[in-house]
């Protein structure tokens, strides 16, 4: 693919657009995050595609699949006021999802960087892969899964900075901002619920 410029910075605008949209009903425990998520996931795969961030590329097919399971698990769930309840992973399991991405961090951004051209593989793929296990925390409602959003969205804003996107730099400023606000509602929300229990 070779996109025009301008057709590639409005297609990242407007995924910055539905990621706000789809991190703000997030924070409220809303299903319908998950649809301003895929069109935001579809977009982001040719913005990456063309920048040579492959991983956050091929993320976004993952995190349309996601998307999708995500939004169903949460509407067979269902919960008062269209919000879903919320709790906290056990300690053992925290230490073993950390180790798991570590490792699996670390390999692959060796293979990225041994067999692609990718531009920063030893940034770009711990995000991907990071991105993955916070993504499928968020599907289960766990939430850790803000903890891990922080992380990512701290060292993304970085690498977008550096591979000139800053729209999306940007994005991630206001999506660390979100996921600081979301980290705050969800254990609100949990310790309300487990109080009225």
């Amino acid at each position: 693919m070779n996109l025009d410029p301008d057709l590639l910075a409005n297609l990242e605008w407007v995924a910055a657009g539905f990621g706000v949209a789809n991190i703000a009903l997030l924070i409220f425990r809303s299903h319908w995050n998950y649809l301003f998520g895929l069109v935001m996931v579809a977009l982001y795969f040719f913005v990456f595609w063309e920048r040579r961030l492959y991983a956050e590329s091929v993320l976004q097919v993952f995190f349309f699949a996601a998307q999708g399971w995500g939004w169903w698990l949460w509407l067979k769930v269902g919960g008062d006021d269209n919000q879903v309840r919320v709790r906290w992973l056990d300690w053992r399991s925290r230490w073993v999802w950390l180790l798991v991405m570590a490792a699996i961090s670390i390999n692959l951004s060796w293979v990225m960087a041994k067999y692609t051209t990718a531009s920063a593989p030893y940034v770009d793929t711990p995000i991907a892969v990071f991105s993955v296990g916070a993504q499928i925390l968020l599907a289960f409602r766990r939430i850790e899964n803000w903890v891990l959003w922080i992380a990512i969205d701290l060292v993304s804003i970085g690498l977008y900075i550096y591979r000139d996107l800053e729209p999306t730099a940007g994005l991630y400023g206001g999506f660390l901002v979100l996921s600081l606000l979301g980290l705050r509602e969800w254990i609100e929300a949990e310790r309300r619920e487990r109080l009225a229990a």
